[in-house]
C-alpha cells in the first residue's frame, strides 16, 4: 500500500467526554473502556464558565481551572489513557492553565504514570485592557466602553497550537480559554498533517469538533423526540471517525444508551451559531449550508460537505468583570390561585425591602425579576396554565452592596406565616448572595495576542500563519418559493413539522429548526418568518430576528437578538442560556394545506399529543 493510499484510509477516532463544566463522571471511563479512541477530548468552557472560574480564582488565586478535570475524570481513566496511548486534549485550564496542568501532574507522579504535558499560553489578555480601553475598544455587541476594572479578559484561542504541542510529543494538551471546536481540529490537523490554508479540510475539522463538543447532545441528548431516545441512564458519549478528506462518521461505544441519528446531529450542527456561512473561528470561516448529513447504519451518521475560507484577522475576546451582587429566593405555593398568589408574595416582598433599603438610606435594588415556576412564565402570552395548583415563586434581585442582599434574602422566609395560605419552601435554608459576574466581549487584532505552549520547562512562541485577506462571502441563498396547491387550510404544531434545538451567544438566541421531510422547508420558510417569529415572542425577544436557510440539510436558522435579559450570569431569567427557546417555538401552531396536515397526523411523534393541543396561529 502506498503512502498516500494508507493516509487516505487512515481513521482518527476522537471521543468527547464533556460537553461543559459539571458533566457526568461517567463520560471518560465509558469512552476510555469502550471507545478504541486515539484521542480524549474535553470542551468546558462557556462563558458562564469563565465567569464562574474567576469568581473561584479571586477566592484562591490557586483556582480558577475546571477542577473535575482533575480530579474526577483523569483521575478515574489516568493509568488506561497511558496503557492505550490515548492522547489528551482539554480546555479545562480556563483562566489557570498551569495551575490545572500543575494539578494533574502531581496526580500522575502519584500513581507513578509518566506524562508529558504541554501548556498552552496566550489567550489571557488581561493586561492589556488599560490601552485597550485607552484607545476606545468596545463591546462588540453593546457598544459599551470597556471598564475600568476587569477579573479575566480571554481571547478565544484555536487549535494551532494545539497542533503544534501534539508534534511535539505531548501526551496531553491543556488550553486555556479557545473556541469549543479546536481541542477537535487540532488533533486532526497534527494527525491528517492539514495546514493553515486547507480551508476546507479546516472547516470539516471543525464541524467535527462542533458536532461533539457539548457531550451527548450528538447521541440523541434534547432531542426534539426525546421518546424515541433510549436508555438515559446508560447514555453514550460522542465519538467521531474522522478522514483526510474532512468527512467523519458520529458514533458511540456499543452497548451504550442514546442513540445516533440524522436528526438529532442536525439539530447539534445548528446549536449555538449565527449565520451558517459565516461561522467565524480562529483558522477558518465555515460554510456549513452545504452540508450533507445521512445515516449510514444504526448509531452511526456520516457528516460531510463543509466548506472553507480564510478567517478574520482578529479574536473574540471574553472578559468579566464585577458588577454588584444577586440573590435569587424561592417558595413553594400550595392551592387554589397558586400563580396569583406566588406573584402578589414576590412583589410584597421586593416592596418590603425596598422600603427597608429606602428608609435606611441605602441605594435602591439595581433590578429585580419575578417568575412563577409551573405557570409557564416564560411563555408569557401563550400560557395555557395559570390556573396551576402548585407553583414555584422565584424572585431575585441585583444590588452593589452585598449587605443590601443579605437583608433582602433574611425577608423572603417571613412569607410563610404572613400572607399567602398554603405557603411552604422547598428546603435548604436561606438564599445565598452570590458576586453578579457580568461577561462582554470585544475584538482583538491576531498580532496582539502572543500564542506560545509550555513542554518540558521549554517556552514554544508561534504565530498565526498569514493567510491573506478575507474571501469573498458567498452569496446569499433562498429556497424555492412555495406553491401553495389552494386546498383548504389546518392548523398544526411546529413540532409536527420540523425538529429544532436553541442556544445562546451572549444576549442572543438561535434556534436551529430542521424540517421533518425536506419538501417543506418551503413551506416553514414561508410560515415561519422573521416577523412571525419576533411576533411570538415579543414578550422575550426586544431586537430583530435573522434568519437564514441551509439546503444540506434541509434546515433554518434563526437569530434572535436582545432576547436573554444580558445572556448567561448578567440574565435574571430562569432559562438565562436560552435552553427552552426552540421548545416554546415549537408549540406554536402555523395553517398547512389539508394534505401536509394528514401527512403530519401520520407521522406523529409518539407523546408529542400535537393534535390535542391549540396554540396561537400565526
Amino acid at each position: 500500500m502506498s503512502t498516500s493510499d494508507a493516509a487516505a484510509q487512515k481513521i482518527v477516532r476522537i471521543g468527547g467526554a464533556s460537553g461543559f463544566w459539571g458533566d457526568s463522571m461517567v463520560a471518560a471511563p465509558q469512552l476510555v473502556k469502550l471507545g478504541r479512541l486515539d484521542y480524549l477530548v474535553f470542551d468546558y468552557l462557556a462563558e458562564t464558565t469563565m465567569s464562574i472560574l474567576a469568581a473561584a480564582r479571586a477566592r484562591k488565586p490557586e483556582l480558577g481551572y475546571a477542577t473535575d478535570f482533575v480530579d474526577i475524570a483523569m483521575k478515574s481513566v489516568l493509568g488506561e489513557v497511558k496503557r492505550q496511548g490515548i492522547k489528551v486534549v482539554s480546555n479545562a485550564g480556563g483562566i489557570n492553565p498551569q495551575g490545572c496542568a500543575d494539578a494533574l501532574r502531581a496526580l500522575a507522579e502519584a500513581e507513578g504514570i509518566s506524562l508529558r504535558i504541554a501548556v498552552v499560553e496566550g489567550d489571557d489578555v488581561s493586561g492589556q485592557m488599560p490601552a485597550l480601553r485607552e484607545r476606545g475598544v468596545a463591546d462588540m455587541y453593546t457598544g459599551e466602553q470597556l471598564p475600568e476594572k476587569v477579573l479575566s479578559a480571554n481571547a478565544y484561542l484555536g487549535a494551532l497550537p494545539i497542533a503544534e504541542a501534539l508534534a511535539a510529543g505531548a501526551d496531553v494538551v491543556i488550553t486555556g480559554r479557545c473556541v469549543d471546536s479546536a481541542v477537535t481540529l487540532g488533533p486532526l490537523m497534527h494527525e491528517f498533517g492539514w495546514t493553515s490554508d486547507d480551508f476546507d479540510l479546516l472547516a470539516c475539522g471543525s464541524l467535527a469538533g462542533h458536532i461533539i463538543e457539548c457531550g451527548c447532545q450528538a447521541t440523541g441528548g434534547l432531542h426534539t423526540d426525546w421518546e424515541d431516545i433510549p436508555d438515559w441512564a446508560n447514555m453514550g458519549y460522542p465519538i467521531v471517525e474522522c478522514h483526510a478528506d474532512g468527512s467523519f462518521v458520529v458514533t458511540k461505544p456499543v452497548g451504550t444508551g442514546g442513540k445516533v441519528i440524522r436528526a438529532a446531529v442536525a439539530e447539534q450542527m445548528l446549536y449555538e451559531i449565527g449565520d451558517p456561512a459565516a461561522y467565524m473561528l480562529p483558522e477558518v470561516t465555515c460554510d456549513f449550508r452545504h452540508v450533507v448529513i445521512e445515516q449510514q447504519a444504526d448509531n452511526r451518521v456520516r457528516v460531510s460537505g463543509a466548506k472553507g475560507r480564510a478567517p478574520s484577522p482578529t479574536y473574540k475576546v471574553s472578559a468579566t468583570q464585577l458588577d454588584g451582587f444577586r440573590c435569587a429566593g424561592s417558595l413553594v405555593i400550595i392551592g387554589i390561585d397558586a400563580e396569583r398568589k406566588a406573584r402578589r408574595t414576590a412583589e410584597a416582598i421586593i416592596e418590603r425591602t425596598s422600603r427597608i433599603l429606602r428608609e435606611s438610606g441605602q441605594p435602591p435594588f439595581t433590578s429585580t425579576h419575578v417568575e412563577v415556576i409551573g405557570s409557564e412564565s416564560l411563555y408569557g402570552p401563550h400560557a395555557r396554565t395559570r390556573s396551576v395548583r402548585e407553583a414555584t415563586m422565584r424572585v431575585v434581585a441585583n444590588h452593589p452592596q452585598k449587605a443590601a442582599l443579605a437583608m433582602f434574602a433574611r425577608e423572603i422566609a417571613p412569607a410563610g406565616t404572613s400572607w399567602a395560605p398554603g405557603t411552604t419552601g422547598p428546603g435548604g435554608g436561606r438564599p445565598a448572595v452570590s458576586p453578579l459576574i457580568k461577561p462582554f466581549s470585544f475584538l482583538l487584532d491576531k498580532p496582539a495576542v502572543p500564542l506560545a505552549f509550555l513542554l518540558d520547562g521549554e517556552r514554544h512562541p508561534l504565530s498565526m500563519p498569514q493567510v491573506g485577506g478575507d474571501a469573498e462571502a458567498p452569496a446569499i441563498e433562498l429556497p424555492p418559493p412555495y406553491e401553495d396547491p389552494g386546498e383548504p387550510q389546518e392548523e398544526v404544531r411546529l413540532i409536527q413539522l420540523a425538529w429544532a434545538r436553541s442556544g445562546d451567544k451572549g444576549d442572543l438566541s438561535n434556534i436551529g429548526l430542521v424540517a421533518r421531510r425536506p419538501e417543506w422547508l418551503p413551506l416553514l420558510w414561508d410560515r415561519v418568518s422573521e416577523h412571525s417569529v419576533r411576533d411570538y415572542f415579543s414578550h422575550l425577544v426586544h431586537g430583530p430576528v435573522e434568519r437564514f436557510y441551509l439546503p444540506g440539510t434541509a434546515s433554518m436558522n434563526l437569530v434572535l437578538h436582545d432576547a436573554l435579559d444580558g445572556g448567561g450570569p448578567s440574565s435574571m431569567r430562569m432559562d438565562p442560556l436560552g435552553k427552552g427557546m426552540a421548545q416554546m417555538l415549537l408549540d406554536m401552531t402555523i395553517a398547512v394545506p389539508a394534505s401536509v396536515a394528514v401527512q403530519c397526523a401520520a407521522a406523529e411523534p409518539a407523546g408529542h399529543h400535537a393534535r390535542q393541543a391549540q396554540g396561537p396561529v400565526l
